[in-house]
């Protein structure tokens, strides 16, 4: 297992992924037919492929926690609800596997939640994300009544802050200072 080369592939297919010009939405609708007809969504195929090779890790998974965390997140954020729904997975997976090895997933948490922040701030994530987020996860919960009332508050917790932090970026284009200052009050 050579670590510093699946860290590698890892980066490299979410930066590939995540860059701007497969962003299909935002092209035209025309443009975005074209090459959906032409080349498909890659962003797809290539976050089905992030997804098959984080199950083959094995054992080695708890290696990528929580410096895959951020990636996976950006990842998660592309406004695509396939892809979204193939790749959310990872988070409960990631929260097993610290928490097979500690006893709890203080490490993915702290992580996920500083990583939300700045993703947000750069006008990623939506409200269809957040209750994605909070329905894959709690089902994926469910098969593990040990854990499931942790992830319980830790969803609970996560869906808070980016309703917080949604209503934060919304506000900041208004004119009134109140709004703003409300949101900031509240966020903080």
């Amino acid at each position: 297992f050579n670590l510093q080369l699946w860290n590698n592939y890892f980066h490299l297919a979410v930066a590939f992924i995540t860059q701007d010009s497969l962003q299909l939405e935002n092209f035209s609708h025309a443009k975005y037919n074209k090459i959906q007809n032409k080349y498909g969504d890659m962003r797809r195929l290539i976050g089905f492929a992030i997804r098959d090779m984080w199950y083959k890790l094995g054992q080695n998974k708890i290696c990528f926690i929580p410096g895959m965390v951020g990636p996976i997140l950006e990842m998660t954020l592309i406004p695509e609800v396939e892809l979204r729904k193939a790749t959310i997975p990872i988070f409960f997976d990631m929260m097993l596997c610290e928490y097979k090895r500690t006893g709890e997933f203080k490490k993915f948490e702290n992580e996920i939640i500083l990583k939300l922040d700045h993703e947000v701030e750069g006008g990623r994530g939506d409200e269809h994300y957040m209750q994605l987020f909070e329905s894959i996860l709690t089902e994926c919960a469910c098969q593990y009544p040990s854990i499931s009332g942790l992830v319980g508050s830790f969803v609970s917790l996560v869906k808070g802050l980016l309703e917080k932090l949604l209503d934060y970026r919304a506000v900041m284009n208004d004119d009134s200072k109140d709004n703003r200052m409300s949101c900031t009050v509240n966020l903080l």
